[in-house]
């Protein structure tokens, strides 16, 4: 399954924009007939400084590796922890519809966001993603690199369509079981291993660094701060998505295979992000599938993580009706 959604997921398929960053919005089709979904080229903007911005900003989302991670030239740059790209997530540079797409996520900030229970800016979302999904270290919000991503997103954004959805990812129906590691095995080992390979370490890139395909897990894959590390969140993009090359509206897998193989992808080993005790500090607000504690009910964490979660949307639902 070219779930490249961790890399060329520009060519890709990783299970954090709205991220494995953190999460992945779920939203409805309400398309008009007559919309047709953008995809804006930085290259077409006329000469000069900001069109230098905006394709910078471009690059460093493409080849996040190479410009703002372990292959940057300069030690100072090397804000991500891992070889993945942020267009491992965002596919093609964030402009695939339902691919956690950028477009129109300008609008959207300054938003409140419940992991961190404050108003987060652009430049923090952003940086939450660095910290997560790509297990590093923030950028100055002042930075050259930090401008040119917000620069590139805003540059997408002026093409957002009216009342036309596309941003985050369609969600899935719940299961009433479990989701299920080893049925999840079976989906993997029959659609990913092409481009994720057996061992889900991914393929690298033939010319410099960085994945054709990237890692699903293992040390230079996203840590378990990430929004692709909960199974609803990875199971939403994975079937939107995967394998690389399908799109929403022509899903290769079932809802069903899709919550198994991210619950498959996701009890491997990969980088332990610390204090998640700390994310979400109204519980209230905790997204049911969250894999850490504390929750603010009695479900036992192996239910948070796997489901299933109908019982404890049910119950919040009934709690918030008292």
């Amino acid at each position: 399954m070219a779930l490249n959604f961790l890399l060329r997921l520009a060519a890709a398929a990783s299970l954090v924009f709205t991220v494995a960053c953190g999460n992945t919005e779920t939203t409805s089709d309400v398309t008009p007939a007559h919309a047709e979904w953008p995809e804006p080229d930085p290259a077409l903007l006329a000469d000069g400084p900001h069109k230098d911005e905006v394709l910078y900003g471009e690059a460093l989302i493409r080849r996040t590796y190479e410009l703002a991670g372990p292959g940057a030239s300069s030690l100072s740059l090397r804000y991500a922890g891992n070889n993945l790209a942020c267009g491992s997530c965002h596919l093609d540079g964030g402009r695939r519809r339902y691919g956690l797409s950028f477009i129109g996520v300008t609008d959207a900030y300054p938003r409140n966001m419940a992991r961190e229970n404050a108003e987060q800016s652009l430049a923090q979302r952003i940086n939450g993603c660095f910290e997560r999904s790509m297990n590093g270290r923030p950028l100055p919000e002042d930075s050259r690199e930090m401008a040119a991503m917000v620069a590139y997103i805003e540059f997408l954004s002026e093409a957002a369509p009216a009342g036309m959805e596309g941003r985050g990812a369609p969600a899935v129906a719940l299961l009433d079981r479990p989701a299920d590691p080893a049925r999840g095995e079976l989906v993997y080992r029959s659609n990913c291993v092409t481009c994720h390979g057996a061992d889900g370490q991914g393929l690298r890139n033939t010319d410099g660094p960085g994945y054709a395909y990237p890692p699903l897990w293992g040390p230079d894959s996203f840590n378990t701060g990430a929004g692709m590390h909960r199974i609803i969140t990875a199971a939403n993009f994975i079937r939107a998505n995967m394998p690389y090359g399908v799109t929403h509206d022509a899903p290769q897998l079932t809802d069903e295979q899709a919550i198994d193989v991210a619950a498959f992808i996701n009890v491997q080993a990969r980088p332990e992000r610390r204090n998640l005790d700390r994310d979400y500090p109204n519980r209230a607000l905790k997204p049911v599938d969250a894999p850490f504690p504390p929750y603010d009910d009695d479900f036992s964490q192996e239910q948070h993580t796997f489901g299933p979660w109908p019982p404890i949307t049910a119950a919040r639902e009934t709690r918030a009706h008292r």
